[in-house]
């Protein structure tokens, strides 16, 4: 079996604060929203602002923009028109970019990726934009500014489109799949395993059980965009926000649901040395 560090704090630090910081100094989130699945950009959008991002932004389609606007208060959100997510990636102060959360499988998410990796933003793909990655092979091949946050269904897919060896232990598999698409890989579940493509390794086991409801997944890539958001490197800041995810559960204990993590950020990061 793989020999796969544990993951604690001591891996990694988290980004410093400066006493002359501001809004844009802090980072700038950008994430897409959904038309159906609303509340997953939602719960993404806030875990990035719990994590230190200094703003946030959801472009979400115009007919279910009002939903987004009446909803959020401190995240900014506007409506997804022609060419307003095409603004946003020229804007050098968008500094991570979030896309899959509630998006669907649809050619507004293609587009958006296909426009983050152009202009090679710093990008964090969850959900749906893993399983379009496992059908659309156009989207593979230019992943190296991004983090994937597969479970182990959508890790399945991608695996079978490239037909990886799926009978491998998981660090193993993560470590592969990370190879293949020159990619940071997080692969989820009780034993997360977080890969590099040069073959590094950490494993994170601090979730607790009832980590398994839904949103939770949400609020996990909300928190690893509003990190790398600030300008901690990619590995580190996917470690980070899987063990800071671990951690926040356990606090707050059975019962959870994914709005309850995201009231523990904030002591949870208060609490690493």
């Amino acid at each position: 079996m793989t020999t796969c560090p544990h993951n604690d704090p001591s891996r990694w630090t988290l980004p410093p604060l400066q006493v002359d910081d501001h809004k844009y100094t802090r980072g700038h989130a950008l994430i897409l929203g959904g038309a159906v699945m609303t509340g997953a950009a939602r719960l993404a959008a806030l875990a990035a602002q719990r994590t230190g991002a200094g703003l946030v932004t959801i472009l979400a389609p115009a007919e279910v923009w009002p939903i987004y606007a009446a909803s959020m208060l401190s995240v900014i959100t506007r409506p997804l028109v022609h060419g307003a997510w095409d603004a946003m990636m020229l804007d050098a102060r968008v500094t991570a970019v979030l896309a899959g959360p509630g998006a669907g499988i649809n050619d507004t998410l293609r587009e958006s990726i296909l426009a983050a990796l152009e202009a090679k933003k710093k990008l964090v793909l969850d959900a749906d934009a893993i399983t379009l990655l496992a059908c659309d092979a156009s989207l593979r091949g230019k992943l190296a500014n991004t983090i994937l946050t597969p479970h182990e269904g959508e890790y399945l897919a991608l695996a079978s489109a490239l037909r990886l060896d799926t009978t491998a232990d998981k660090p193993t598999r993560a470590m592969v799949l990370a190879q293949r698409l020159g990619a940071i890989v997080l692969l989820k579940g009780a034993d997360t395993c977080i890969a590099t493509p040069d073959g590094a390794c950490i494993r994170n086991d601090n979730g607790p059980v009832w980590l398994a409801t839904g949103g939770t997944g949400d609020v996990l890539a909300g928190m690893i965009t509003g990190l790398v958001a600030q300008g901690m490197p990619l590995f580190d800041a996917a470690c980070a926000g899987a063990w800071i995810h671990g951690a926040a559960a356990q606090t707050f204990g059975p019962g959870m649901i994914a709005e309850d993590l995201l009231i523990e950020i904030p002591a949870t990061l208060q609490s690493i040395p």
